[in-house]
């Protein structure tokens, strides 16, 4: 739906466009997980970027069920990386199993003033959304 703004566009090829060349700091964004169950009752929040250092259980895909830390995220390539996530290749050396963060949830968060800061705002914004409703 187009609204009163000038810069949204309803054009599927425009939106694919912004998407696949997004800047770094929009990636982020972009990048983000859900929170587990227990999570969310908790901060009242539903989904947070990923960031290295948060625990995550893969939900979807062949590695489902499986859990680790994030040891990466590798936003060029629009994947993270989990600790314990690797394969073998021919030569023995391993290489890690890349992981689109909307196919994990995050289990535990690694928090920082910065974090705490966040979830406060979008558990705000949540409420009042919720009292208009």
């Amino acid at each position: 739906m187009k609204f009163s703004v000038a810069d949204v566009s309803s054009s599927t090829r425009k939106s694919r466009k912004a998407h696949f060349t997004a800047p770094s700091h929009i990636r982020r964004k972009l990048m983000s997980a859900a929170l587990s169950k227990d999570l969310r009752k908790k901060h009242e929040v539903r989904s947070i970027p990923v960031r290295t250092g948060d625990e995550v259980v893969v939900v979807r895909g062949q590695h489902k069920g499986r859990e680790g830390k994030v040891i990466s995220v590798y936003r060029k390539k629009w994947v993270i990386h989990i600790e314990r996530l690797v394969r073998e290749k021919v030569n023995g050396a391993t290489v890690p199993i890349p992981v689109h963060p909307s196919n994990v949830a995050i289990t535990a968060l690694k928090m920082t003033k910065d974090r705490e800061e966040i979830l406060g705002r979008k558990a705000a914004v949540r409420k009042q959304r919720a009292e208009r409703a």
